[in-house]
């Protein structure tokens, strides 16, 4: 509302970019530059009267906790011991046992399961703190030769525009990036050279690091900034340049950031703002006139539903006083 607490039409927004990392997938929506280009996963929103073309798209199976258990089993599928894997992400010093369920047993992992493959059998992991291989190994969660080496296509078949403006990372994005002690936005070198000295930790130096200690993600937050990396340098083509306009955040003006809100923008769209005009087949003087015309013959009738009520009331008090008897 304005001064004189009316309602006015809000000036347009400029609007930032969503980057989504959740556990099972990923998502990333934003305003490219060519808003008209031809691209599957473009939308149009209406928000507040105006229209925006947002690219947006969904990588599942490329969320946190899907692409740790793919690495997971493709370093058992590439080891030549089977029950004992070295885990170049894993702190060094970090020893764990996992079912083969628990890394196998998804969808997404369907294609990496072993032919011996028990639910129950456990394998063990053995943390290497290597920062070189880890980030070797994420590597081979992606497929960057889908495309033939098209700007346009960073991975997977999925043709994307040129990343554009600022954008806002929250979720898995964010809890990653306060692990290794790091906030807002900053450069693609500060993000390289705090990564890199976290994944070269020992399992002691870790427990010390973290402000909240939680051993099911404090052993992953190596491998989550090798996979983040790989995902925002090489899947969706950010560089040093475009980097910090990243803001890594947890909330905006103290509200969390989710997909709900967004889900429930976007079905808004399907609620019409406006009724649809009726077409009337009267040109609008004679509309008019005539409407002039009906008002005026209501008020009439009106009237002399008025007037014969006065008139009725009358008679009858006549009545009532020929038929008073008057004594002589």
């Amino acid at each position: 509302r304005n001064l004189w607490r009316t309602w006015v039409h809000p000036y347009r927004k400029e609007t930032m970019g969503a980057l989504d990392l959740g556990g099972a997938s990923t998502q990333i929506s934003f305003i490219p530059e060519d808003s008209q280009g031809n691209f599957n996963s473009t939308l149009q929103v209406k928000l507040y009267g105006y229209n925006y073309n947002v690219y947006t798209h969904s990588f599942q199976c490329y969320g946190r906790d899907e692409a740790e258990k793919r690495l997971l089993a493709l370093l058992l599928q590439k080891s030549n011991i089977g029950s004992n894997v070295d885990n170049p992400c894993y702190p060094q010093n970090y020893n764990t046992a996992l079912t083969m369920k628990y890394f196998s047993g998804s969808l997404c992992t369907q294609s990496l399961r072993p032919a011996n493959y028990y639910p129950n059998k456990l394998v063990n992991f053995r943390g290497t703190g290597d920062p070189g291989l880890c980030q070797e190994m994420v590597s081979l969660l992606f497929n960057f030769t889908a495309c033939s080496d098209r700007e346009d296509c960073p991975f997977n078949g999925i043709h994307q525009p040129k990343v554009k403006g600022n954008f806002v990372a929250f979720s898995g994005f964010y809890y990653t990036i306060n692990a290794l002690n790091l906030s807002g936005h900053f450069s693609l070198a500060d993000f390289n050279s705090s990564m890199w000295f976290f994944c070269s930790r020992s399992w002691a130096q870790v427990q010390f690091m973290l402000p909240k200690f939680e051993e099911i993600y404090a052993r992953s937050y190596c491998f989550s900034a090798n996979f983040i990396y790989y995902l925002l340098v090489h899947g969706y083509n950010f560089d040093a340049e475009t980097w910090p306009q990243i803001h890594f955040q947890k909330e905006v003006g103290n509200s969390s950031i989710a997909w709900s809100l967004g889900y429930m923008l976007s079905l808004t769209n399907m609620i019409p703002a406006e009724g649809k005009l009726i077409h009337l087949p009267l040109k609008p003087p004679l509309f008019a006139g005539l409407l002039v015309f009906l008002t005026a013959t209501a008020l009439l009738c009106l009237l002399f539903l008025v007037y014969l009520c006065i008139v009725s009331r009358n008679r009858k008090n006549i009545s009532c006083v020929e038929h008073v008897f008057i004594p002589e």
